[in-house]
């Protein structure tokens, strides 16, 4: 299994090699982990990947391998299908509609909500009360209330104050192949070569000049050309992104490849106080974005990419993320965040002539002051002479 294992991440374009994979034996030989699936994909994942684009691939690989694996002694319980599913929309009269009644402010429904989960022993369906499904309670998922709580999956009504549920994102891959090299071309407008005597390439014609007119071989070298620009690539990732995953895979590839010195870092819909290096680990392992704002200089250009397509009360109030309560507004980072990089754009892969339907863009617009641009090749173009444009 293990020989196949590193046939599989070779095959995946992960440079995997024979002492990697000796090490990753001694360190089984050894028991520095317990024999659980968990920590052995941590720790082969350690000890194969050396860059965070491959992580997705390498999760790909690992459960293609081993599907299916099971620690010894380990019991598993499965969740009843009907448990997953939402039952049909109830049809409620008018009376009955009259008769749901809101909780009351945010604190009063979130203290109910853990009181009920610390309460509630088993699973609930239909009802006002308990947390379950096709009920009129504020909490669960699949019936009515205008104002409650979505615990996982779907609504139809898509009423509720906030979604609580943990998603799964998956990172993008830097190594995708373009289908065209215009975004390369594209982002190549920003790229500023300096003279960096540090280092020195071959200077082919003044060698064999040279070594013509002197008889014998005469080497000369000039400094390396090296791209000066430097770029904060913030992605965002999840939900309205999820069909925009391709275009966004093609301009992180394109970017990595004519940028030295790049940074990126995701987040959902809008930036706040945390982002992420890795959408696996994006609640254990958050970056401070007042850490990116003191680390980076002003030098650094600042790209955001996201649809902008998100609830308005998550760029204009505390407490209006999708994903945890943030004190501070969304509108409060992306003005703080451009405040430090003057040269600053939004990257929008919706079609342009669509922006004007969403609320939320056009509050995107206003704080990026209209720096917005759609993910075209012509767009591209332009944020790339605007940033330019920007020291």
């Amino acid at each position: 299994m293990f020989v196949s294992f590193l046939d599989e991440l070779r095959r995946a374009g992960i440079p995997a090699s024979p002492k990697e994979h000796l090490v990753l034996l001694e360190a089984l030989d050894r028991q520095v982990i317990a024999p659980t699936p968990e920590e052995f994909y941590y720790l082969s994942r350690a000890i194969y990947v050396k860059d965070e684009s491959l992580i997705d691939r390498f999760d790909r690989v690992f459960a293609h391998v081993f599907r299916g694996l099971q620690a010894p002694g380990e019991t598993t319980a499965e969740v009843p299908e009907e448990w997953l599913r939402a039952v049909a929309e109830k049809f409620l009269t008018p009376e009955e509609m009259e008769a749901i009644r809101s909780l009351g402010d945010w604190d009063t429904i979130m203290d109910t909500l853990r009181k009920r989960l610390e309460e509630q022993k088993g699973r609930h369906q239909g009802g006002s009360k308990w947390i379950g499904t096709g009920g009129t309670s504020p909490f669960g998922n699949g019936g009515y209330n205008p104002e409650g709580v979505r615990i996982e999956g779907e609504s139809r009504h898509k009423r509720a104050i906030k979604v609580w549920e943990k998603r799964e994102f998956r990172n993008l891959d830097s190594s995708v192949e373009l289908g065209t090299r215009n975004i390369k071309v594209a982002l190549r407008r920003l790229r500023r070569f300096a003279r960096d005597g540090a280092a020195e390439e071959l200077d082919l014609d003044a060698t064999i000049d040279g070594t013509a007119r002197k008889g014998y071989l005469d080497v000369r070298m000039r400094a390396e050309r090296r791209n000066a620009v430097k770029l904060l690539l913030f992605l965002d990732v999840g939900g309205s992104m999820d069909p925009h995953v391709r275009v966004c895979e093609e301009l992180f590839s394109a970017a990595t490849a004519e940028f030295k010195h790049l940074e990126f870092f995701y987040f959902h819909n809008c930036v706040y106080e945390g982002v992420w290096k890795d959408n696996r680990r994006r609640f254990a392992e958050r970056t401070p974005t007042w850490d990116v704002l003191h680390k980076f200089g002003h030098d650094y250009k600042l790209l955001f990419v996201g649809d902008a397509a998100m609830s308005p009360y998550e760029i204009t109030h505390p407490g209006g993320s999708v994903e945890h309560m943030n004190e501070e507004a969304g509108a409060t980072w992306l003005k703080r965040m451009t405040g430090v990089y003057p040269a600053a754009g939004w990257i929008n892969p919706v079609p342009e002539e669509q922006w004007g339907y969403s609320a939320s863009t056009g509050l995107v617009r206003e704080i990026m002051v209209d720096r917005m641009y759609p993910m075209t090749l012509d767009g591209l173009d332009r944020a790339a002479r605007a940033l330019g444009r920007k020291r």
